[in-house]
């Protein structure tokens, strides 16, 4: 089968491809897994982290990938929630230990054996992948191989990220960055908090141009003042600056939610702006996202259908993955990137 390896790690400099296309043996399922021919498969934030080292796959070669749509090929032994033939997303949660306090509680995302499909297993930038079925869904027919990959990960999480803002109906919300995530948070608040007024923040004119087009009710630069201090922020970019920024614009008693994996270094010194009468005090709040639990993505697919909530899509064909992280990288976003199979 095709599949683009990640062999080494390291800054991606302007004009370099990391990844390799390879063909590879096509895996086979062992127990309680699922063989899944793959059709799409989004490109997210995260996929650069592996490759620049800020998340580290823990073996190499590697093939990343973890918002993937496909067909069920074939079932190991041990399994029963779905048949040859079933259409079926994979996330970012590959697998947990089911065990531990906190998968018990739902939250396998902060389970301390958490592995991550197309980082501590391989995932979906192939013709094929193999995964445990306890961590496959079931696609909504509402949504084209397109339109779903990007909300398994993208999506589930900025659900995540909105939930753990605690933001009520009436109260504002910020969203700074408007990438694969944000422009899917602001059509799920603009329908779950129809009286909640959405702020924008985004380096790009053509970001800040889309989030008006959706509905934000005002969209200005990384380092401008909001109309008004908001009661909630949700940050979606891999840069330090904005954390600061954001923290400005908030309302005493305001939460800052960072869906994020990781942080780049490019701007670390940035933190030192940071003024504690400023940004913090008035019992101003900081909380992350980590990761992606199961009941998340089931969560959101279901609501994402009952909303009809579809993200816009740019496709490539997995040939094209070089292409489509630099233009990630380089902030040429509008909406999400999915990679299309043969």
């Amino acid at each position: 089968m095709k599949a683009m390896l990640l062999k080494k790690v390291g800054i991606l400099a302007k004009g370099e491809s990391r990844l390799e296309l390879a063909h590879i043996p096509e895996p086979a399922p062992d127990e309680g897994e699922l063989l899944i021919r793959i059709s799409a498969c989004g490109v997210c934030h995260t996929e650069l982290d592996e490759i620049e080292g800020r998340t580290p796959p823990p073996f190499l070669p590697v093939v990343p990938g973890h918002q993937i749509v496909g067909r069920v090929e074939k079932c190991g032994s041990k399994t029963g929630a779905f048949k040859a033939g079933n259409r079926v997303g994979v996330g970012w949660i590959y697998s947990a230990c089911g065990e531990c306090r906190f998968c018990r509680e739902g939250n396998d995302n902060l389970c301390h054996a958490f592995k991550a499909t197309g980082r501590d297993a391989n995932g979906g930038y192939a013709n094929y992948v193999t995964v445990p079925e306890s961590s496959a869904y079931p696609i909504p027919g509402i949504f084209s191989d397109a339109e779903a990959a990007p909300l398994l990960c993208a999506g589930a999480i900025g659900y995540r990220s909105l939930r753990l803002t605690g933001l009520m109906d009436g109260q504002s919300l910020g969203l700074t960055g408007f990438g694969a995530s944000a422009h899917l948070v602001l059509k799920m608040a603009r329908h779950r908090f129809p009286n909640s007024a959405v702020y924008v923040f985004a380096r790009s004119e053509k970001e800040r141009a889309f989030a008006r087009e959706l509905g934000a009710v005002w969209a200005g630069h990384t380092e401008d003042k909001a109309p008004q201090p908001l009661n909630c922020i949700i940050d979606t970019t891999p840069v330090w600056k904005p954390i600061v920024e954001a923290l400005s614009n908030l309302e005493a008693g305001g939460r800052l939610v960072i869906n994020a994996i990781r942080k780049e270094e490019v701007d670390k010194d940035y933190l030192l702006k940071l003024d504690y009468s400023k940004h913090l005090w008035m019992e101003k709040e900081i909380k992350s996202v980590a990761n992606v639990s199961r009941s998340d993505v089931s969560e959101f697919m279901q609501l994402a259908a009952e909303m009809g909530l579809k993200p816009e899509v740019q496709e490539f064909p997995l040939e094209d993955a070089n292409k489509a992280l630099a233009e990630l990288k380089a902030g040429k976003i509008r909406g999400a990137k999915v990679l299309r199979m043969e």
